[in-house]
C-alpha cells in the first residue's frame, strides 16, 4: 500500500482521486511511527519548499524522509523537498539528491509561473515511464525548477531552458510536473509507481 506523506502541503485531494480512479490503495501518514505501515510513499505539496520543510520539521517526518528504504515519490513541491537547496526562501532541504532547486526568472525570459501541458523527453529507460512513450506530455505549475544534471535526471523539460522534470536517486524518485493532473500518462505513471517494490 502507497503512504502519502501528510504534512499539511495543498492538492492532496487531487492525488487521492487520482489513486481512487486508479484503484491505488492508499493512507495518509501524519506521524513518523506510520511509516512502516506501506510499501511505498508520496510526498505530495504545492507551495512554498522552505515552509514545506519546516512544516516536516514539526512533524518529525523531516528526520523519517533521507532514511527509508522502500520507493518514494516526490510530486512538485516534494520533488524539490528531495534536493539540498532551494532559492526559495533561501532554504536547505533533505539533501537526498546533491542537486539545487533555481528560480526560473533569473535564467530565462518566458512568463513565470511555468503553467500548463509541456513535453517531457526521457533521458534515460527507467520503471517509472514502463508502457509509456519517450515523449509525453504532462501537466506543470511551477516558479521554481530542478537544475538538471545527467547523472540524476531520468527525463527532462525545456521551457526558455533545460531541467530535470523527473529525477532519480536510488530509491527516490522527484517528478516536477503533477502527474495527477496529467491524463493517462500521468495515471500510468502514478499506476508504475504503484508497482515498485
Amino acid at each position: 500500500m502507497t503512504g502519502i506523506i501528510n504534512y499539511g502541503a495543498g492538492n492532496i485531494f487531487s492525488l487521492t482521486a487520482a489513486l481512487n480512479r486508479l484503484n491505488i490503495p492508499f493512507g495518509m501518514i501524519n506521524r513518523p511511527e506510520e511509516v512502516d505501515l506501506y510499501e511505498r510513499y508520496i510526498i505530495p505539496g504545492v507551495g512554498h519548499a522552505g515552509a514545506a520543510m519546516n512544516k516536516l520539521k514539526s512533524s518529525g517526518l523531516a528526520s523519517i524522509i533521507p532514511v527509508l528504504q522502500r520507493p518514494v515519490l516526490g510530486i512538485c513541491v516534494g520533488m524539490q523537498l528531495l534536493t539540498a537547496y532551494s532559492e526559495e526562501g533561501n532554504s536547505e532541504l533533505t539533501g537526498i539528491i546533491p542537486i539545487k532547486t533555481l528560480l526560473f526568472d533569473k535564467k530565462c525570459k518566458l512568463k513565470i509561473p511555468h503553467t500548463g501541458w509541456n513535453k517531457v523527453r526521457l533521458d534515460k529507460n527507467n520503471a517509472l515511464f514502463k508502457n509509456m512513450n519517450a515523449e509525453d506530455y504532462f501537466y506543470f505549475v511551477h516558479s521554481f525548477f530542478i537544475e538538471f544534471n545527467s547523472k540524476f535526471t531520468i527525463a527532462s523539460t525545456e521551457y526558455g531552458l533545460k531541467f530535470s522534470a523527473v529525477v532519480q536517486k536510488d530509491n527516490y524518485y522527484g517528478v516536477q510536473f503533477h502527474p495527477e493532473k496529467s491524463g493517462s500518462a500521468g495515471e500510468q505513471l502514478l499506476t508504475n509507481f504503484s508497482l515498485l517494490v
